[in-house]
C-alpha cells in the first residue's frame, strides 16, 4: 500500500512511500505508526532494506543531508539550513500545506558529540565491505579447529556473532590512517588495487616512501581503459582490518619473511578479553579465512 509523501523531493521513487509492518512498532506508545529514514538509523535501514526500499549493494544512497548535517540542493525548501535549525520552517511549510494533524513536544535522550558537545545524527556513507555473508559456513568450520579457553566463549558467543556476520566495513572516512590502495575512475567502474610502492611507482610514474595520504593523494594513474586518470579514493584502513592483519603485515608478507610466517601461522597461541570477540578474533578469523581458508591461531584464551 503506497502513500502520498508529505514533501515532493523524492516522490519518484518507486519502492517509496509504502507501508510497511515490523515488530519493533509497539503499541503502548505514541501513534503506533513510525516513519523510516532508511539512512539515518539502524532499524529504519533493517526494515527498509528487507522490504526491498533500499538496496544495500547500491552505488549511491539516497542521503540529503551533507557532511555538515545541511539539506542538500534535492530539498529545494530547505537547501543549506542545519536540520535542527530547520525544524521550525518545516513545521510552518507542512501547516501551510495544510498536512499537520498535531504537533507537540517530545522528550527522550539524544546522542551528543563529547568533544563539542553538539548534537549528532545517524547518517549513512558509502563504504567498502568484504562480502562475509557469504562465507559465513567456512568461518564457522575454521572456528570449529581452533581450541578456546572458556570454551562457551567460542562455542556460544563467538559462534552466535559469526552465524549473524554481516559484510564487514574496512573503510573509514578519517584523515589520519593507512590509505586504502584503491585508485578508480570518475565513473568508479574502472578500479585499479595496488599491491606494492613498488607497483604503484609502475602505474604511475611517481616514486614514493612514505605513503600517508598527504604523499599518496595527490597521485594518479593512467586508465587502461580510456577513463582519463584514476585517483585514489579519500577512506583510510578501519584500524581493526589492520589488526587483523597482524599475522602478515608483521614480517612484510609476501614480499618478505616467508619462511617466518609460513613456520608461525597459524599462532600457536593468543590472549586477549572478552570484547575482542567482535573485535581482533573476528578481523583475524575473516581475513585468513579469506585468504588461507584456515584458522589464524590453534589456541586462545580469553
Amino acid at each position: 500500500m503506497h502513500y502520498t509523501p508529505l514533501f515532493p523531493y523524492f516522490a519518484n521513487v518507486k519502492t517509496a512511500f509504502r507501508i510497511l509492518c515490523d515488530d519493533y512498532v509497539t503499541e503502548d506508545r505514541g501513534t503506533g505508526v513510525v516513519h523510516q529514514a532508511p539512512y539515518f538509523g539502524e532499524d529504519d535501514y533493517r526494515v527498509c532494506l528487507a522490504h526491498g526500499v533500499i538496496n544495500k549493494d547500491a552505488a549511491s544512497v539516497i542521503c540529503p543531508i551533507d557532511a555538515q548535517c545541511r539539506f542538500t540542493a534535492e530539498v529545494t525548501d530547505f537547501q543549506g539550513q542545519n536540520v535542527k535549525d530547520a525544524d521550525k520552517p518545516i513545521i510552518k511549510y507542512l501547516k501551510e500545506a495544510k498536512r499537520l494533524i498535531h504537533q507537540a513536544v517530545g522528550k527522550h535522550s539524544y546522542p551528543f558529540c563529547w568533544r563539542s558537545d553538539t548534537p549528532l545524527i545517524y547518517r549513512a556513507v558509502s563504504s567498502w565491505f568484504v562480502r562475509v555473508e557469504g562465507m559465513i559456513d567456512r568461518l564457522l568450520a575454521n572456528n570449529s579447529k581452533t581450541y578456546w579457553v572458556p570454551d562457551f566463549v567460542k562455542e556460544k558467543r563467538f559462534a552466535n556473532w559469526l552465524r549473524d556476520a554481516r559484510d564487514l566495513a574496512i573503510s573509514r572516512n578519517r584523515y589520519w590512517g593507512n590509505p586504502m590502495p584503491l585508485w578508480i575512475s570518475d565513473d568508479g567502474h574502472e578500479v585499479v588495487c595496488v599491491g606494492s610502492i613498488e607497483e604503484l611507482k609502475q602505474l604511475s610514474g611517481v616514486s614514493v616512501d612514505d605513503i600517508h595520504r598527504e604523499f599518496v593523494d595527490q597521485i594518479t594513474i593512467p586508465s587502461k581503459l580510456g577513463k582519463g586518470l584514476l585517483r585514489r579514493i579519500p577512506e583510510v584502513f578501519d584500524c581493526w582490518f589492520e589488526s587483523g592483519s597482524m599475522p602478515y603485515a608483521q614480517v612484510h608478507y609476501p614480499f618478505d619473511g616467508r619462511r617466518t610466517f609460513t613456520d608461525t601461522f597459524p599462532a600457536d597461541f593468543i590472549a586477549e578479553g572478552i570484547d575482542q570477540t567482535r573485535g581482533w578474533f573476528y578481523t583475524l578469523l575473516v581475513i585468513s579465512t579469506t585468504l588461507f581458508d584456515q584458522p589464524p591461531f590453534k589456541n586462545l584464551i580469553v
